[in-house]
């Protein structure tokens, strides 16, 4: 991405910022990308820390494309398969060509990061000096989006919303350089990595057709109905395959049917309602208009100072230097919340609400902070050389506020204990990894066990069901998920062998995995198996008054590896066991 000087910037010369030097625009974007460097570094230490380490979503999103390097890993596997048939194509495609020049999925998922972190730090570099001229400025923008970026798991899970700050931030360059060639590509690949950004920037587009001279009217000019409509025609086109695909995994879980079921209450694998209105519609990971504010830089804040600077010119002078692309602040904020009350009316249709104002808010926090911070120093430097008799003074607390800002900018991950905030899982059962990884590659596993969510990255083999997977959006996917659960827990405390055995023959399961309290009275208190009530209480009644459900009197006979943790056992030794062999 080329990056150039706004030219009404440069028709500026005479104006304290408008006239900065190249070799000053060059070192602050060259420090802005050594910063995104570091903390790559950080992070990719994290992903290197272990033999086995995976990011906490790209269990899902990851897992299954290691059947690009072998084609026999995961047959007739749902979960596999469904992960699949939600991946975007483009997603689909680059793992795929990564694999074919020899890089494992996995590996891939941890080398992604860093780079879609460049692209970003390049792109709000491009798009500050596009709205605010002053390369200080557009470093500190640069800057605190990085900070933003590593504080949450979006672009270290290399899954598809990892891909929505590279792309977004690129079309919102290119749309303020009025790049018709550079929006529609952005547009074109937005769709093919996360569609989800095509609707932002659909509706970014209609907004240059609105002049405001003072009042809204629509423009005159040809010029922005043709590149209007080519972005539209790109956009409609790239959205068209998934209007029309027919999922083996539709219908779209209803709101009637989310409000019926614990997954979306409070506490449930996806929770999504709740009866405080407040986190429904502001603070909600899923619901929620805002992102998580304990995850964002306590210098974003400053952003709020910018619309008073603004009101007061005379004392901060370098608000002149605004460009007229500023108008692309305001019809962001007006689309996001357009295509979040859109979500919410069509909930579920359009996935999730959040997902249209989280990450476009961060991206506007990081950039009216950085101008408001630059223009406040400004104001400060400027006052400090007013009063000649008291310039000494006055220069010693401006300048011990610079180092305090400054300070707080550049150590902000010193003193922030999550940063950088990977959610990256290190998997501490290398001798059960290698048991499961030596058997045949359509092995499939039964267990309650949160181990469980982490054996296909590690193992590459199957899992019957597993917490990290009950993603409830797909009924075709969820039913048949929700019953193998059901069945799972009824099996695996059942007291009597018959149902273990026609749970074992239904599903043709060829090892279970038990954690070493996998039988104790309170194992089942867990919070997600309560999403399975019924099944549940069922097992309770066999624990709680001291039975022994019949895989706990077969640890002893048909257990083929086992550790103070775990006990994993043969269901073909099951399946040759008998109630008199057990004392039952």
């Amino acid at each position: 991405m080329a990056l150039q000087l706004p030219q009404a910037a440069s028709d500026r010369s005479q104006g304290s910022q408008e006239g900065f030097s190249r070799r000053w625009l060059w070192f602050w974007l060259g420090l802005s990308l050594a910063f995104a460097l570091v903390y790559s570094i950080l992070v990719l230490q994290q992903a290197f820390s272990s033999a086995y380490v995976v990011q906490d979503d790209a269990r899902q999103h990851v897992f299954w494309m290691q059947r690009f390097t072998d084609p026999a890993l995961f047959p007739n596997d749902l979960i596999a398969d469904y992960f699949q048939s939600v991946a975007p194509a483009g997603y689909s495609w680059l793992y795929r060509l990564a694999a074919g020049l020899g890089l494992d999925p996995l590996l891939m998922s941890k080398l992604l990061p860093p780079i879609l972190g460049v692209i970003s730090t390049l792109a709000c570099f491009g798009i500050m000096l596009e709205l605010f001229p002053v390369p200080l400025a557009a470093f500190v923008a640069s800057l605190l989006l990085n900070q933003v970026l590593w504080m949450n798991d979006d672009l270290v899970s290399a899954t598809p919303r990892a891909f929505i700050y590279p792309l977004f931030l690129g079309f919102c360059y290119f749309l303020l350089r009025r790049s018709l060639l550079g929006c529609v590509v952005t547009i074109g690949l937005q769709g093919l990595f996360y569609p989800q950004a095509v609707f932002l920037s659909a509706g970014l587009l209609l907004c240059q057709l609105v002049e405001w001279r003072p009042w809204p009217r629509l423009s005159k000019q040809g010029k922005d109905y043709w590149f209007c409509g080519v972005g539209l025609l790109v956009a409609v086109a790239v959205m068209l395959p998934y209007a029309l695909h027919l999922s083996q995994f539709d219908p779209v879980v209803t709101v009637a049917e989310a409000k019926q079921m614990p997954e979306f209450q409070r506490g449930g694998r996806s929770d999504f309602f709740t009866t405080n209105a407040w986190k429904f519609w502001v603070e909600g990971l899923r619901s929620g208009l805002l992102p998580y504010i304990s995850r964002l830089p306590e210098l974003l804040f400053a952003a709020f100072l910018l619309p008073i600077m603004l009101c007061f010119p005379q004392r901060f002078p370098l608000t002149q230097a605004i460009q007229p692309a500023m108008r692309l602040i305001p019809q962001l904020i007006a689309v996001s919340l357009f295509w979040f009350l859109a979500a919410h009316a069509l909930l579920f249709q359009l996935h999730l609400p959040s997902r249209y104002t989280q990450h476009t808010f961060r991206i506007l926090l990081c950039w009216t902070a950085a101008m408001a911070l630059v223009i406040g120093l400004d104001a400060m430097k400027r006052w400090a050389s007013q009063s000649p008799q008291q310039r000494t003074l006055r220069n010693g607390l401006a300048s011990g506020i610079m180092v305090a800002l400054a300070a707080a900018l550049i150590f902000y991950p010193s003193y922030t204990p999550e940063f950088p905030r990977t959610k990256y899982f290190v998997g501490t059962q290398p001798q059960l990894y290698q048991f499961f990884a030596q058997q045949p590659p359509d092995t499939l596993i039964a267990s309650l066990s949160e181990e469980a969510n982490n054996l296909p990255s590690f193992t590459q083999r199957s899992v019957l069901a597993a917490q990290e997977y009950a993603i409830p959006y797909h009924m075709g996917y969820y039913r048949p998920f929700q019953q193998r659960m059901v069945a799972l827990i009824q099996a695996q405390y059942s007291p009597g062998l018959p149902k273990v055995k026609q749970f074992i023959k239904q599903y043709g399961i060829d090892f279970w995995l038990l954690d070493g309290d996998a039988f104790s009275p309170d194992y089942l208190e867990q919070a997600w198996f309560k999403q399975y009530p019924d099944a549940v209480k069922a097992a309770n009644r066999v624990l709680k008054p001291g039975k022994k459900p019949a895989l706990a009197r077969s640890r002893q006979t048909c257990a083929v590896f086992q550790n103070q943790e775990f006990v994993v056992l043969e269901a073909g030794c099951l399946l040759q066991q008998t109630e008199e062999e057990l004392g039952g």
